[in-house]
């Protein structure tokens, strides 16, 4: 696994819209009761087509890693094979009805068998029914416009000007976002989003001791280094005397404790952020970690409760931030949040997620936000690993190992690439006297997400 983590040398009818390339507006209209297909559309890529293809036929399409297209086309009322052939230019497909289940399409460049991506679309985004997340300009006052709306300010994040407020209802809420995305004393606004709830770490056999070789030296009076880990809560003590001198003592920022019997989340990404660091040093570093569980006694957590965590971390000193959650959701509260945090030096990874539905899942999606993807093998991305296209992705391995409580644990997910990410970054920042902005160069020259 280490040799993964060093640099080499230096190392029905509906419609669906987007907008191409040219910046018109692409129209599909799949007419199911006759079959018929109308497009009207310009420079679209083949991702987002074939999503919007599934969406509207109910159809289970794979495509070959690597197919590519970009599609410009117009026609009116052509059966389903012309309008496929018009859609998908030079690429080869093959079309299988099921007699039970929804029929299939295959896209590929060689062979139908090496079309095993599923093309999936995305959920639509569940978000806390009652409630809003608001960010105000400078000045403005929160409690006289809550009173406006017949809301409560049930939370409020002052540092960047970021309040939570409560309706009566859902009606109430949904009403009151269309007022305050027309109020220009207010910066963004949106609902509070649920997140997914985190991968699970499986028991492999029992250990000796961890693997971890890792030597803290003493942490300087200034200019510390501190991991902020936005996570599910962290028994230190369980993962080990060398990994727990480390680890800060925990913020908790969501209500009760966690009932997993095994590791949690947030420990294994600790020891996982540890073993990066490892694996690009000497074998020691100052940096430490800083929990924060934003999980409480949940499966879940929200936008609200991420942004809280975000303001915790940096609170306590947190300079780099590892975010390895997410949800379709994306919040231009938090969204904003996360850039005021960028705007001040402070760097941040997170999961793409464990969909591979090709599109963009946040925070990893935002501004400002290192989105970081799984390798299942090196130069392949993992079958349950999503990606979609942004410049600054890097893909590093999706499976790590752990030592917690006396066995030794396996975990999976984009969530372990990201953790690997942010131990890479400090490691090779410290070891070669990097910038911040030269680490994140180096490792997206080396750290490369394997064309699709």
């Amino acid at each position: 696994m280490n040799r993964w983590l060093k640099f080499a040398a230096i190392f029905c009818v509906s419609i669906a819209l987007s907008f191409g390339a040219t910046g018109q507006t692409n129209s599909l209209v799949w007419h199911k009761a006759d079959g018929l297909v109308d497009a009207d559309i310009h420079g679209e890529p083949l991702l987002p087509l074939l999503r919007n293809i599934s969406a509207q036929t109910g159809w289970h399409i794979f495509v070959e890693p690597g197919a590519a297209h970009i599609v410009s086309t117009t026609f009116k009322k052509l059966p389903t094979g012309a309008a496929l052939k018009m859609l998908l230019g030079d690429l080869n497909f093959a079309f299988v009805p099921k007699a039970d289940t929804a029929p299939e399409l295959y896209v590929f460049i060689t062979t139908m068998k090496n079309a095993t991506r599923q093309v999936v679309v995305p959920a639509p985004a569940k978000h806390v029914p009652n409630q809003l997340l608001v960010k105000l300009k400078s000045g403005t006052d929160i409690n006289a416009l809550a009173k406006i709306l017949g809301a409560k300010v049930t939370g409020h994040l002052d540092k960047y000007g970021v309040y939570r407020l409560e309706f009566a209802d859902a009606s109430a809420a949904d009403s009151a976002l269309s007022q305050l995305q027309n109020n220009s004393d207010v910066q963004a606004v949106d609902y509070n989003y649920y997140f997914d709830p985190p991968p699970v770490a499986q028991g492999t056999s029992p250990g000796a001791g961890s693997s971890l070789s890792l030597q803290l030296n003493p942490p300087p009076d200034s200019g510390k280094t501190i991991v902020g880990l936005i996570d599910t809560s962290v028994n230190a003590q369980s993962l080990g005397s060398d990994a727990a001198q480390f680890i800060l003592p925990q913020i908790n920022v969501a209500d009760g404790a966690s009932s997993d019997s095994g590791p949690t989340h947030g420990s294994a990404m600790a020891s996982l952020i540890l073993q990066g660091i490892q694996g690009s040093t000497s074998g020691s570093t100052s940096v430490q970690i800083q929990p924060v569980n934003v999980y409480g006694s949940s499966e879940t957590t929200t936008s609200w409760d991420v942004a809280q965590g975000v303001q915790a971390a940096v609170n306590a000193g947190a300079n780099i931030l590892n975010m390895s959650l997410g949800s379709t959701g994306d919040s231009s509260v938090l969204d904003a949040v996360l850039e005021s945090a960028a705007k001040d030096g402070i760097v941040s990874f997170a999961a793409t997620g464990n969909t591979p539905m090709n599109a963009p899942y946040y925070p990893a999606a935002d501004p400002g936000v290192i989105p970081v993807t799984a390798l299942g093998q090196p130069g392949q991305i993992a079958s349950y690993a999503n990606v979609w296209s942004d410049p600054i992705m890097i893909a590093l391995p999706g499976t790590g190992e752990f030592f917690y409580g006396g066995q030794n644990w396996v975990v999976q997910g984009t969530s372990t690439s990201t953790a690997f990410a942010t131990g890479a970054f400090i490691g090779n920042m410290f070891t070669h006297a990097w910038t911040p902005q030269q680490t994140i160069s180096a490792m997206e020259g080396h750290f490369t997400v394997p064309k699709q």
